[in-house]
């Protein structure tokens, strides 16, 4: 077994798709893509599973909750606006990562069809 998992940013398999879920929609008609490449249990107390894949959303805007989750982003193509709850409002394009932390409540607003690497401990 490799402890190596290099990430396709292409993946030929058929993702799983999906659309924003009614109470989450604000505005648009969205559509979601998500390519699972990796899933692990982490060793740490705190996380008890990590996720890695690819994430494709076309344009619209959604409510992003993290709860107890953290997520890692890295923008591959595409524009999105992410506007924290009573917070500013942040701008991501191509080869800009940014993380979403435990609490994280806000909008995520995909104005060009989005793909990005995501990473996610929950």
């Amino acid at each position: 077994m490799t402890l190596i998992a290099p990430l396709d940013t292409a993946p030929t398999f058929a993702p799983v798709e999906a659309v924003a879920a009614p109470d989450r929609l604000i505005e648009g008609a969205p559509a979601f893509k998500t390519w699972e490449l990796d899933t692990a249990l982490a060793e740490a107390a705190r996380w008890g599973r990590i996720r890695t894949g690819i994430w494709e959303a076309t344009p619209g805007t959604t409510r992003s909750i993290k709860g107890d989750t953290f997520e890692f982003c890295h923008i591959l193509s595409g524009r999105v606006e992410i506007t924290e709850t009573g917070g500013a409002t942040h701008a991501f394009g191509p080869g800009d990562s940014f993380v979403m932390k435990p609490g994280f409540a806000g909008a995520w607003k995909t104005l060009e069809t989005v793909r990005k690497i995501f990473v996610i401990a929950s």
